[in-house]
């Protein structure tokens, strides 16, 4: 009898927790799920109807296709990937027809080859297939590569969730907006987030060759990447003779790279250039904070962003990559990335992800928090959330939708697109010190 009363607490709690994670899986699902209905039911319904309105041409629309195209036209013909002609052909794939300068209304993005030559080496295995058949798989394989960074992310900032909790953070990633977006747009910033994930991850398993290569093919977008090389080259440099290996297989990783790219397309880094020059014009990119602030106050926030972020990470320059205090450092360094770089599109803001989870693991965490923190967390926690919020309401009330009113509400999910990178940034700049100040310091896997 008495082992049946001792017994009875522990499958009571046990039936709460299932409870529990029940209930914590179904919003899961119910909110990504709203996600992609969106996509694929309003937000695409309204671009139609925008580009048979304005004559705008739509093709294959996947931004994988340009990059392939050049690949398999350098590869297979010797072609060069930045001249005109192999720009019009892609326009003809990607638009469905070369665009018009003439036509006011016709896309500005000429998506022309604006990525570095050794792109085509990830991408040569693909050249000879059709390109109906690679949206397919590359789809499904971008999918796969999500579930497994938030997995990658989870072992770099240290956060031990239980795995059934993991999946519900899973599936929140795979319905996430920018992930979504990045999936259904065929966005390589997915790819290059899963290689900067893979290679910090090698970092935590002292894998330090095999780290520095996957940095090195990271940097096919490198204004993406170049906090994360700065960042991680100093760490190794910090502790020269146990890490020294790292920078040793990113730099021979680099080097293969350029040089085969050079034997390819000899003299192609300027071409690369004069393209990157040619994108950011015709798409007038941005960083958040300019597109926030303004020219003036946005430059100047970039710099002090940039001189807090690199005084806050100087400090962990010498823990090892298995600390908390790496992963902290390193996702703030790409929160930094988020709020500076020249480019606001939301599919970039993927890589936000460790941050969030470090700030989330912080929440949960037993140490009282400064109030600031705990408001503006609360206010991130509602700017994070909001696009779900909009999206399950627009989903709910999708059977009642006019055109006329989805012109009006499509938008509603984006409301918190330039805003939640600059506080993600804010909150972990707050969290590291907090955690210096405090003095604060989780073992790390090896103690």
């Amino acid at each position: 009898m008495d082992s049946v009363l001792a017994t009875a607490p522990h499958k009571a709690r046990m039936g709460n927790s299932s409870r529990s994670f029940a209930l914590a899986f179904l919003l899961a699902t119910l909110a990504s799920a709203s996600t992609w209905f969106y996509m694929d039911h309003i937000l695409r319904a309204q671009q139609i109807a925008y580009a048979a309105v304005h004559h705008r041409p739509r093709g294959n629309l996947s931004d994988l296709y340009p990059r392939w195209l050049g690949a398999r036209e350098l590869l297979l013909h010797g072609r060069n990937p930045y001249g005109d002609q192999v720009t019009r052909e892609i326009q003809q794939g990607y638009y469905g027809r070369e665009l018009d300068p003439t036509r006011a209304d016709d896309p500005k993005d000429q998506q022309g080859f604006a990525y570095p030559v050794y792109v085509v080496f990830l991408l040569a295995p693909t050249v000879n297939v059709p390109f109906p058949r690679l949206q397919v798989v590359f789809r499904w394989l971008l999918i796969a590569l999500a579930v497994a960074s938030v997995w990658l992310w989870l072992r770099v900032v240290r956060w031990q969730v239980p795995s059934r909790y993991a999946f519900i953070l899973a599936v929140l990633a795979l319905g996430w907006l920018p992930m979504v977006q990045g999936i259904k747009l065929q966005q390589l910033t997915l790819l290059v987030a899963v290689l900067l994930a893979a290679g910090c991850a090698c970092l935590t398993a002292d894998w330090l060759l095999l780290a520095g290569g996957l940095l090195a093919m990271a940097t096919i977008k490198p204004q993406l990447t170049w906090p994360s090389v700065i960042w991680l080259i100093v760490w190794a440099v910090s502790d020269w003779r146990a890490r020294k290996r790292f920078v040793i297989g990113f730099a021979t990783a680099m080097t293969l790279l350029l040089a085969g790219a050079e034997l390819l397309l000899p003299g192609w880094l300027p071409m690369f250039v004069a393209a990157i020059g040619r994108y950011h014009r015709y798409t007038q990119n941005q960083s958040v904070l300019l597109w926030m602030f303004g020219s003036i106050a946005g430059r100047v926030l970039e710099v002090l962003c940039l001189l807090v972020g690199a005084a806050v990470v100087w400090r962990s320059r010498r823990d090892p990559a298995t600390s908390t205090e790496f992963g902290r450092s390193t996702a703030l360094v790409l929160a930094l990335t988020i709020a500076i770089v020249p480019m606001f599109a939301p599919y970039n803001q993927v890589l936000l992800l460790p941050a969030i989870f470090v700030l989330f693991k912080t929440a949960t965490s037993l140490h009282p928090l400064l109030p600031v923190f705990r408001l503006a967390g609360v206010i991130a926690l509602l700017l994070l959330v909001w696009p779900w919020i909009a999206t399950i309401a627009l989903t709910t009330i999708y059977p009642w939708m006019t055109s006329n009113l989805r012109d009006q509400l499509w938008p509603a999910p984006f409301f918190s697109n330039f805003v939640l990178p600059i506080f993600i940034f804010g909150l972990a700049v707050l969290d590291r010190w907090i955690h210096a100040a405090s003095g604060l310091r989780e073992p790390s896997a090896a103690e």
